[in-house]
């Protein structure tokens, strides 16, 4: 199956403004909802020791009310559960002895093909009870649970749950309890082969969106507004019943004097004209996998070919400061290494970057690394010492100042793209942009 992922990687084309692709095809619920469970069953098998094994834990509960779930939990769910049902209990258990891992459900049926059924409620009415006999049966020597001061992704069990659980347990086991916040982001950010082939038809579908709507089938210049072009984007996704996960960004850099929008803010909406330089920053939600993509359009004036010089060069200038981050990556290093490592670099190769790149997946901001934020150049704390392991996937986000003299400014050339860490190179899911789309 490596070997499969690596031909396939290989033979991913890149983008360019003269692809116009076609549509991937889009498969239907009952095909996303197999594709879901297919890839849990094989997680269970595969994702789920490797973390046991390397935290050193015997047992992790996650434990969720309905409409109150886990984030972790909701996605061990089998894909017919819309969340979790009444209070849904999850026990996973390593005996250290090289045997299978145990998967348990205190519930009243199985949850799904991976986690069967292990309370009686006749022989014991109490939930509560039940999960402890089910411990004490298993007398673990570390029991994770789902707290994180953190990651956001890694605190998902509510006050009350823990403060249940730890009345639950005889003193013997509730001083075993531990954050099981590793293992939660360990699970959340692993990739399968099976699930980074289908990601790079998920990128597809994104990236085919966004050369629609930076093309003259969405855009007349003088008469299309960027806000236009935010809602085709958004209403192309509904259309294809996909989710989006943030409301998309469309804007404008021009020689005439207007200033960037602030990151904390939106930008107004402008009409689209000739001699535009244009950015948009989207992202979908399909098969469980989000993409993250930040992409450049030039808006051709009267007699126009191709985009000026001054902008190519500057498009030229936002990807290599990609590849500088890119070349850094190594299994151990930290999101904070990495930023300082690239910015270190990009500075002295005469670059002026800005690097908030981040882990993608069954979230858009996923679990992972934090690799700088936009106003936290010289690091993020915790976050970004958190460490780079493979089978894991990124959204290289950035912006590189460039000075344009013809417009006696400098631009930001902003940029996205989400790409996978194999553990020994790194690859764009599906491709990056590598020229600017051309609006005529």
């Amino acid at each position: 199956m490596k070997y499969l992922l690596i031909l396939f990687f290989a033979l991913t084309p890149f983008l360019t403004s003269s692809a116009q692709p076609e549509m991937p095809a889009i498969l239907s619920l009952e095909q996303q909802g197999k594709l879901h469970d297919s890839w849990l069953s094989e997680r269970a098998k595969t994702v789920l020791p490797m973390l046991m094994s390397r935290e050193g834990v015997a047992m992790w509960i996650i434990i969720s009310r309905e409409y109150n779930e886990d984030p972790v939990l909701k996605t061990m769910l089998p894909s017919k559960w819309m969340g979790a049902r009444r209070t849904t209990m999850l026990v996973i258990y390593d005996d250290g002895e090289g045997s299978e891992l145990e998967t348990l459900a205190c519930a009243r049926y199985d949850v799904g093909d991976v986690f069967k059924k292990a309370w009686d409620p006749e022989k014991q009415p109490d939930q509560w009870a039940a999960l402890r006999e089910i411990i004490e049966e298993r007398n673990p020597d570390r029991i994770a649970v789902n707290r994180s001061e953190d990651f956001g992704l890694a605190d998902g069990i509510s006050s009350w749950h823990y403060d249940k659980l730890r009345e639950t347990l005889p003193e013997h086991l509730r001083s075993r309890l531990i954050s099981g916040e590793k293992l939660a982001i360990g699970w959340l950010e692993t990739r399968l082969p099976s699930e980074m082939t289908v990601y790079r038809q998920v990128m597809g579908v994104a990236h085919t969106i966004i050369a629609e709507a930076f093309s003259n089938k969405v855009i007349t210049p003088g008469v299309t507004t960027t806000d236009d072009v935010v809602w085709y984007m958004r209403e192309r996704a509904n259309k294809l019943g996909l989710g989006i996960w943030f409301h998309p960004t469309v804007d404008v850099q021009r020689a005439e004097n207007q200033e960037l929008y602030a990151f904390s803010g939106r930008p107004d909406a402008t009409v689209i004209m000739p001699g535009d330089l244009l950015h948009c920053d989207y992202g979908i939600t399909y098969c469980g996998l989000n993409t993250d993509t930040q992409h450049n359009a030039y808006v051709l004036k009267p007699g126009e070919t191709e985009a000026p010089d001054y902008l190519v060069r500057a498009f030229g200038k936002g990807m290599r400061t990609m590849d500088i981050l890119t070349e850094q990556f190594e299994n151990g290093r930290t999101g904070n290494e990495l930023l300082a490592r690239a910015l270190v670099q990009g500075k002295d190769e005469g670059l002026r970057p800005t690097i908030y790149t981040h882990p993608i997946g069954y979230h858009g901001h996923g679990a992972g690394p934090t690799v700088g934020l936009w106003d936290q150049q010289e690091g993020v704390p915790v976050r970004g010492d958190y460490p780079l392991h493979p089978n894991t996937a990124y959204s290289i986000e950035l912006n590189t100042k460039v000075r344009i003299d013809a417009w006696d400014k400098d631009i930001r050339m902003m940029m996205e793209e989400d790409g996978f860490w194999d553990g020994e190179k790194f690859r764009y899911i599906d491709g990056r942009q590598t020229e600017l789309y051309l609006v005529r």
